[in-house]
């Protein structure tokens, strides 16, 4: 008899695998390349592996399947978010270079935790088995606590770091423990599953209420641990610490990657798997969405250090997300998806204004050191202005789009006054935001300051940025389609 092999069809991971090789190819390069060389070379061999990745997203674009033993799903909502985490990490790439440059560091690490990062955040948007989105959150996230502390002369940095780490393994010990409490009552950690292995949203469905409590139990623990990745409150003490004491290209990678990653295990975990459950978990995602709105808006009004007021704003962002999640509808997950993808380019570009600004490690990050900004880099802090009116959802910018979608699925689904809490916090986030224009626009610059030299790859990244935030703004229905198509073609949605 012929042996047949097993058909192992890896398209879903493809993406990831680029990453990875591109990661190993990085590393082995830059251990043999001068300095000098490393400045060229390495950011250019991670800028081909990111678009290696995006070719292989895009490729798949349509499909909806399950593939690797029904572990890794294959469908428009992980390709939609693939292809945004690999946007966001090559503008981190390309932004790192003139920071290494700058601050005088010349290791090929960088890049290649960098590309690490971004394949554990693309697996955790693919999971389609509790196990395997560990796997990928502990992935990415070993990568980014040695990203938070990279400037090895910064004794901030390494104590954000620990903190990071510390917290990080706490979290990643309820996770654990969400992951054994569902396989009890479940028996097995598959989100979908088939008639003949039941996952979650199959035991779900054939109505087992004898063991409902138990998994009720462990959605709970399963929300502690993402809880932290994605920075809602009472999850987010790590955030102001580590977005302090990281260097700025991490801290803006942090904010947009690990939220995207973060809430795409979410969506797929709650409005998808356990849709049946909508009654018991919706309360306590409220709850946190409510508390993580005011407390990020609140906390922001009085940092007096830029990098962790923006903290205190992604965090705000959070809950803000949290109205489309709690919504469980399409226009719910589209409009999270777009508010995802719109939010990590502006603040993505608002700390690349950052980096350049601080200057050479970061000095320069506190509040009345944008004194003046304007009279000395006026793109910079037109830029900058921008950033933080799309942030603050000002309209002509993605972050009115973003607020309008999701606050739009919530009042959909009858959640009024959740939107009427999320538009007063609005209203208080601009306030912080205004004290920034203020001080650029209003007082005059310190002349013994000396000149901040700009880099060509970090303006790129912030004339890009920029110029994305207004053309989404302005057009943002192609956008909002692609994230409608994506919602369309999600497995189990």
């Amino acid at each position: 008899m012929p042996f047949v092999p097993p058909e192992i069809r890896l398209a879903g991971i493809a993406p990831e695998m680029a990453l990875v090789v591109s990661a190993f190819v990085v590393l082995i390069a830059g251990t043999f390349a001068r300095s000098r060389v490393n400045r060229v070379y390495l950011p250019a061999l991670a800028t081909i592996g990111f678009g290696a990745s995006i070719y292989f997203a895009v490729s798949v674009w349509g499909e909806n399947e399950l593939q690797l033993s029904d572990m890794i799903a294959l469908d428009g909502f992980a390709t939609f978010c693939k292809i945004s985490l690999a946007v966001f990490g090559l503008l981190t790439v390309w932004l790192g270079s003139d920071y290494l440059t700058r601050d005088g560091i010349e290791e090929p690490e960088f890049y290649g935790l960098v590309l690490l990062a971004v394949a554990g955040m693309m697996l955790m948007a693919s999971a389609a088995d509790l196990i395997v989105i560990f796997l990928a959150l502990e992935t990415f996230s070993i990568a980014l606590y040695v990203l938070v502390g990279y400037r090895r002369r910064s004794i901030e940095g390494q104590e954000s770091a620990m903190k990071y780490f510390l917290l990080g393994a706490f979290s990643s010990s309820f996770f654990l423990l969400g992951i054994a409490l569902a396989y009890g009552a479940v028996g097995s950690t598959n989100l979908y599953g088939n008639s003949e292995n039941p996952g979650l949203a199959q035991f779900l469905s054939e109505s087992a209420s004898e063991a409902t409590g138990v998994l009720v139990l462990a959605t709970g623990f399963l929300v502690v641990g993402l809880g932290f990745k994605i920075a809602a409150v009472p999850f987010h003490m790590w955030t102001p610490d580590a977005y302090q004491g990281a260097p700025s290209p991490i801290t803006g990678f942090m904010a947009a990657g690990s939220k995207l990653a973060g809430f795409a295990a979410l969506l797929r975990l709650f409005d998808a798997s356990l849709f049946a459950l909508r009654w018991e978990w919706r309360p306590l995602l409220i709850g946190i969405a409510v508390a993580t709105m005011i407390a990020g808006s609140v906390l922001a009004v009085v940092q007096e250090d830029i990098k962790r007021m923006l903290a205190y704003s992604s965090i705000a962002h959070a809950g803000f997300v949290l109205t489309g999640v709690i919504a469980t509808n399409d226009r719910g997950i589209s409009g999270s998806l777009f508010y995802l993808a719109t939010y990590g380019i502006a603040v993505l570009g608002g700390f690349a204004v950052v980096s350049i600004l601080g200057g050479k490690d970061e000095h320069r990050v506190r509040l009345v050191d944008y004194k003046g900004a304007f009279y000395e880099h006026p793109a910079l802090a037109g830029a900058l202005t921008l950033f933080l009116l799309s942030l603050a959802g000002v309209p002509v910018t993605s972050g009115f789009v973003g607020k309008l979608v999701v606050f739009g699925a919530a009042i959909e689904a009858g959640y009024s006054w959740v939107v009427v809490i999320g538009m007063l916090t609005s209203a208080i986030a601009a306030f912080f935001y205004l004290r920034v224009l203020v001080v650029m626009y209003m007082q005059e610059p310190d002349e013994s300051r000396p000149p901040i030299p700009v880099g060509r790859a970090a303006s790129t990244v912030v004339a890009l940025t920029a110029v994305a935030t207004i053309i989404l703004g302005l057009f943002w229905s192609p956008l909002i389609g692609a994230a409608e198509d994506a919602t369309f073609f999600f497995v189990g949605g």
